[in-house]
Parts: structure tokens; C-alpha cells; sequence
């Protein structure tokens, strides 16, 4: 789970609205540490006007665990803080838990694309599956002619594409657990390298990986991992010239931690693309690489691993995963 979601503050104070306790993860969500809290006014140590925290303060009191939601705009080209905050009496005190939402959704998929994902996904492969076993009975006739032999390969390889894409989009919008269990890397990179072998040899390329001796196995879900995996492998394929080689290197970087390195020579990471790389389609990185890419910070995260990159606006890449052995 992401440390993140346990990022709470606890906050009590006086009639007079002055804070008296102060607990939990303050510096976090509210930015000070507890003992700088402790005597200020309320209104200050939420970053809301006078009016507002008297509002809370009038909530709290009323004791119905009430939820209140506070937007914090500190200035300064800081970026808007928004809070959660539960009200209510702890005892003589009024009181409120508050929560970083900004830490709770980061990395979530936004909510639209949640709700339509699984269904979306569905819906489209249903008759996806029919047009597929419709082009590979007709690949079976041996009467055909060159010509038509081409545009079934054709066919085959966009319904091998459409697949994927309904895999990522589902997989982004995914919210159950991830089923983990001891695996060696390197098979799961052959597997994902084999989910996309025809797209590869299309163009005569190879994935060439390099393992350090002795790697431990790492803690994996690998239903989830290949199919994205293989959209990314294949994202760094798709731009090398005929007959190159994806290089991918697996390394222990720390005791307990296994790395997948992965080189990308053709992209390139401009400025202003750095924050929004992971997110859904917030990258122009050619090859569709946003959905992939967001599709497989999902995966990571949801195994208790990490994914970077690291980059400038010239071509050359390296895209680093992170797993825990």
C-alpha cells in the first residue's frame, strides 16, 4: 500500500479556537510539525480565513462526525492543498482528523476512466474475440491469394493491438489487490517479450537481457505485469531501426531490491513533460507510450514496488522498475 494513505493529522482545540493538541502527521498535511501547531489560531494551522475555521468550529461541536473539505492556496506558485476533514468532540475539545486528499489520489486513476474501464473493456472484447476467430478461420484457406494473405497479417496484428489496449485500459482502472508471489525476473520478461514475438520479428528485433548473477526472485503479480510490460518493451521497439536490440539489464541495487533497467534510445523527456509522464495520455512521448506508461505505475505500485525515469529533451532514456525480492 502507499505509505501515503496513511498520512493523517489530528487536531483538538479550544473555545476560543486556539489549538491545544496537535498529533499524527502534521508536518505532511499541514505542513509544521505538531509543536509549532500547538497555540496557534485555528485558522492558521488549516490555512483558512477566520469566518471558515469558525464554521468548523460551529461543526464540530455539533458532534455528527461531519465532513468538511478545505482548499489550502498558499501563493507563491505552490500548488493547492486539498483537505479532508472529520469534525467532532473528543472529549471537552472540538476536533478534527485531517487528510491529505492530493496524497490519497496521487497515482489513482482519475474517476471517469475508473467507472468506464471494466466496462468499456467488456463490451469491446466480445466482439473483438469474434472478429478474431473470424480472421484466423480465414487465414486456414489455403486458396488464398498473396494480396489477401497480406491484409490478414494486417488484421491479425491491429486485433493483437486492440487486445493490449483494452488490457491497459482495464488494467488502469483496475482497484483489486494484486495476487503476489516469488517469481524469477527473467522469466517475466521472457513472457512479456513473447506476448508481443510477432510485432517483433516483424521487424527483426530482439530483446537482449542482461542478468547480474545470483538475482534473487522478486515478489510479482505476473498476470498483471506481462501485458504491460510487453506494451512497454514493445513502445521501445517500435522505435529502433530494423534489426536493433531492446536492452534490458536486471541488477540488484540494494539487499532485498531488484531493478529492471530498461533503455529507450530513441525517446526523448522535455521539461515540461517530467510531472505528467506517468499520468493517463499526459505524455507525447511518440508510440502511445502515456496509457502504458500510467498502466504500469498502477502495477507497481500496487506490488510495492517503483517505477522512474530519467531523461532530458535529447533521445536517450532509461526507465528503471523497482521490485522488492
Amino acid at each position: 500500500m502507499n505509505a501515503q494513505l496513511l498520512q493523517v493529522a489530528q487536531l483538538a482545540w479550544s473555545p476560543n479556537l486556539r489549538v491545544t493538541r496537535a498529533e499524527g502527521d502534521c508536518a505532511t498535511v499541514l505542513r509544521r510539525a505538531p509543536p509549532a501547531l500547538v497555540g496557534t489560531p485555528l485558522h492558521t494551522a488549516l490555512g483558512v480565513t477566520q469566518e471558515r475555521a469558525r464554521e468548523l468550529d460551529a461543526r464540530a461541536r455539533e458532534d455528527r462526525r461531519g465532513v468538511e473539505f478545505v482548499v489550502v492556496a498558499p501563493g507563491g506558485g505552490t500548488p493547492p492543498t486539498h483537505l479532508r476533514l472529520v469534525l467532532g468532540m473528543d472529549g471537552e475539545e472540538a476536533s478534527a482528523g485531517v487528510l491529505d486528499l492530493g496524497a490519497v489520489l496521487e497515482g489513482a486513476p482519475p474517476v471517469q476512466i475508473s467507472r468506464l474501464s471494466s466496462s468499456l473493456s467488456h463490451e469491446i472484447r466480445n466482439p473483438l474475440s469474434s472478429v478474431k476467430m473470424a480472421v484466423q478461420t480465414l487465414a486456414r484457406n489455403t486458396g488464398l491469394s498473396d494480396r489477401d494473405k497480406r491484409r490478414l497479417t494486417i488484421a491479425n496484428r491491429e486485433i493483437r493491438t486492440m487486445e493490449r489496449m483494452l488490457w491497459l485500459l482495464s488494467e488502469y482502472g483496475r482497484e483489486g489487490a494484486a495476487n503476489l508471489d516469488s517469481h524469477p525476473l527473467r522469466s517475466v520478461v521472457q513472457e512479456a517479450t513473447a506476448m508481443v514475438a510477432p510485432e517483433l520479428a516483424e521487424r527483426r528485433i530482439e530483446v537482449d537481457v542482461k542478468e547480474e548473477a545470483d538475482l534473487p526472485r522478486v515478489r510479482v503479480d505476473p498476470n498483471r505485469l506481462r501485458p504491460v510490460l510487453a506494451q512497454v518493451l514493445l513502445n521501445v521497439a517500435m522505435g529502433l531501426p530494423e534489426e536493433g536490440r531492446v536492452q534490458v539489464t536486471l541488477r540488484q541495487v540494494a539487499p532485498g531490491h531488484v531493478s529492471l533497467i530498461l533503455d529507450d534510445p530513441a525517446a526523448a523527456l522535455p521539461p515540461e513533460e517530467r510531472g505528467t509522464l506517468f499520468d493517463p495520455f499526459g505524455s507525447r512521448l511518440a508510440r502511445g507510450a502515456g496509457l502504458s506508461l500510467a498502466a504500469l505505475r498502477r502495477v507497481m505500485t500496487g506490488v510495492g514496488g517503483d517505477v522512474a525515469a530519467e531523461g532530458s529533451a535529447e533521445p536517450g532514456m532509461v526507465f528503471t522498475l523497482t521490485f522488492a525480492a
